[in-house]
């Protein structure tokens, strides 16, 4: 399940985060770090959502 927008300093985000449950199925997936520090998948996560369901270019996709 994903879940609604949040607010943020008084507006409404168009982006989508999955919970924590969802995010530790997940993990198992994730690429391992070869000494290169991770980025947040999260934010990863949210921002293909974000692209799939709006149907944008990732240069289109809000930089959050």
């Amino acid at each position: 399940m994903i879940h609604s927008p949040r607010i943020k300093g008084g507006m409404m985000s168009n982006l989508y985060w999955l919970s924590e449950t969802q995010m530790e199925r997940l993990r198992p997936y994730f690429p391992k770090s070869h000494g290169v520090p991770r980025v947040d998948d999260r934010r990863v996560l949210s921002g293909i959502v974000c692209i799939n369901r709006n149907g944008l270019r990732w240069r289109d996709a809000p930089r959050e």
